[in-house]
């Protein structure tokens, strides 16, 4: 772990907002099984679309876990656009840097933030909600 910067580390030694959710209001998990990295993340949304609260689990390296960590500080009070904007160079960047070999890790945090956007919204939708609206709009 001697290539890491101290960011980084402080991340992975006391991640943040570590834990699961019952009442998730979204879900997002992804996977990379090259390098065996699985993130989770659990995000909670106020009226206004703002991610009130979020959580992660990690099953992964040092640099997963503490990009995991970072991703859900950095969306943390964040719009739901807001936050689908956010990419894995905004993550390396808010961690000073990772190793050119683990930059994966951060596509994995933004990806799986991205997938509980995504999940929210299609539960909030619901598929047939969404067909509906758009036959609607066709007519």
């Amino acid at each position: 772990m001697n290539s890491y910067n101290e960011k980084v580390m402080d991340h992975f030694k006391n991640p943040r907002n570590v834990g699961s959710m019952d009442d998730a209001d979204g879900i997002g998990e992804v996977g990379n099984i090259s390098c065996g990295d699985i993130m989770r993340i659990y995000i909670k949304v106020d009226g206004e679309e703002r991610i009130a609260d979020i959580k992660f689990q990690t099953f992964g390296c040092g640099a997963a876990i503490a990009t995991s960590s970072m991703v859900t500080e950095m969306a943390k009070g964040k719009t739901l656009d807001e936050a689908l904007v956010m990419n894995n160079k905004d993550v390396a960047t808010s961690l000073e840097g990772l190793p050119p070999v683990k930059m994966h890790c951060s596509n994995l945090a933004a990806d799986a933030l991205h997938a509980a956007i995504k999940n929210y919204r299609e539960q909030k939708l619901g598929h047939k909600d969404m067909s509906d609206a758009a036959e609607a709009h066709t007519h």
